[in-house]
Parts: structure tokens; sequence; C-alpha cells
């Protein structure tokens, strides 16, 4: 049984017109996705900004309301509770966010900052918290006297790590990572991933990792899911994906992936443009009319590559 089971997932925001405000149609941010994060495991949800990645994760922490499919965690059906207090559930779902100093209270001490979710769902003394938090810190690599400090005291690499301290304060099994490390220099990503593997190894956690950078989550993720335009047009494990991409739009964004080796720097330019100019030309062959996706089919004999073609 699978951790988290998403099925035909779709989330509509209502555009409104007219001088009532009159619902007049919807936006499809989510339109129809199916898939699962077993435990243990690293799940990329990869698109361009608006292909709607960040609305699925919202959907799953329950901060959007669902316009139809099912959301189940260990086998519990969690739909109904979207919108409400669910204690249990919100537990065991945790957040790393994206723009991590906005996150954090900037007149909070870190301490204050991750004990928040722990004062909110569990009954600890104040040693016991105060041990928790070190713990915590440590297994971020940051020191006990961090504590004491504020977050502008840190850079921004030390406060994604205190975003990821407080995301596991609550000992939870999944963890929803919107771009956790978009807004960070690279060699500073790096450090950031390796730790969040680390705590992943350590806790057992299982992550959802969205991001628009096919470079960065490759050596983060076992399985990914390519989203676009609303649905995934492609979904495999990771050497299906990097080893044999088949839609065009995957095959786009693996063009785009940047390159450290100078010599390859107008090879790799004139591959880039050769893909756009493709994309261009064969777009109708790969998309329903108006842009829509097609369903997803197993790509030849695989049972685990699947890509939305005719």
């Amino acid at each position: 049984m699978a951790l988290l089971e998403v099925k035909d997932l779709k989330v509509y925001y209502p555009i409104r017109g007219g001088i009532l405000g009159r619902i007049v149609g919807h936006v499809k941010a989510v339109d129809g996705v199916n898939f699962t994060v077993e435990e243990r495991q690293t799940v990329g949800l990869i698109g361009e900004s608006g292909s709607g990645k960040s609305t699925i994760g919202k959907a799953i922490l329950g901060l959007v309301p669902l316009a139809g499919g099912t959301i189940h965690f260990n086998g519990e059906d969690i739909t109904r509770y979207i919108g409400k207090n669910r204690s249990a559930y919100r537990k065991s779902v945790q957040m790393i966010f994206q723009d991590v100093h906005s996150s954090l209270n900037a007149k909070k001490r870190v301490l204050d900052v991750i004990a928040e979710p722990i004062r909110n769902f569990e009954n600890l003394t104040k040693g016991e918290e105060r041990k928790r938090i070190d713990e915590l810190l440590a297994i971020v690599g940051l020191s006990s006297d961090d504590a004491a400090k504020y977050p502008h005291e840190f850079s921004g690499g030390q406060r994604q790590r205190i975003g990821v301290a407080r995301a596991i304060a609550l000992k939870p099994k999944l963890i929803v990572a919107d771009e956790p490390v978009s807004a960070l220099d690279l060699s500073i990503q790096a450090q950031v991933l390796n730790y969040m593997k680390d705590v992943q190894e350590e806790l057992g956690l299982s992550y959802l990792f969205i991001s628009h950078d096919l470079g960065v989550v490759k050596h983060m993720c076992e399985y990914l899911t390519i989203m676009h335009n609303s649905r995934f047009v492609e979904v495999g494990q990771r050497e299906d994906i990097y080893n044999d991409p088949v839609h065009i739009y995957t095959r786009r964004l693996i063009t785009a992936i940047p390159s450290t080796d100078i010599d390859l720097k107008e090879e790799n330019e004139a591959k880039r443009n050769a893909l756009s100019d493709e994309y261009n030309r064969e777009y109708d062959n790969y998309y329903k009319e108006g842009g829509k996706v097609y369903d997803l089919r197993p790509h030849g004999d695989s049972k685990t590559h699947f890509v939305a073609m005719p």
C-alpha cells in the first residue's frame, strides 16, 4: 500500500465576471492527475511556472478545495478533511517553502520558529522541548547556540536548513518540498539537497519534490512526473526520463539543463535551438486542440514509463 495515493485530482479556480461577480468559467489548474508516493521514496513533480505543480502540493496539504478526485494517505481517504483541522493528518504531512525568508517570522528566535509546530500538536515540558530543538538543529548541521538567533542572522542556505528542521519537528511521514532550493546559489543548493537526503535516510521520510529544474532533481528523485498545461505529459523512473525522454516538452526541459563544460557551449546551444524549432513545428502532434494534454500511455513494453500521446 502506497503512503500517498492521488487519483484523478482536479483543482479548478473560478473566473468571475459582470457587476455581480458571477462565475462565468473556470481555470483548470490541475485537470485529472494520478500518482503515488511510497514510503521512503522521493517523487519529483517537474514543470514550468503555471503548469499546476504547486497547486498539487497545496491540494495535498488541504490548502485549496478540490473540484474532483481523491487523496488517500496511509490507506485513509482524507479528501473529506480538506480545509478542516485534521490534526493527525496535518502532523504527518509537512511542507518546505520556496521563499524561506518570508516563511520564517523575523520577530521570532529560531527556538520559537522550530518550536511552533511542536507547541501546537504536543505537550512537552520546557526541558523536553529544548532537547527536541537541539536534536533538530544538529540533524540539519546547526548548533544549539543558533536557537537564540533570529532568521536575519543566517545565510539563505542556513535559513533553508531551519525550514527543514521546522518541517521535521513533528516527525512527519511525508514532506512536500515546493522549489526548496530555487532561490539559493548553486553551491548552496547542493548542500541543502544533501541535508535533505541525510534527513530522509535518518527519519525514513518520503518527499514530494516540486521543481521546474530537471537538473536539480536528477540525483534527488527516483520517480519523476513531468507536468504541462495542468496534466502529466510523461512519468517514469529516473532512468526512463533522463535516458529515453519521449514527449517533446520533456526533451525541451532536459536540453535546458545548464552544462559546466565550456567546450560544449556551442553544441548545447545548437541543440536547444533545434529542439525549440521542432517544438514549434511538431506541437500539434503532441497536444490536442487548445493545447490539451493527451492521456498517458505505456511507452513500448515498459511498465514504469508512460507518455501522453495520441
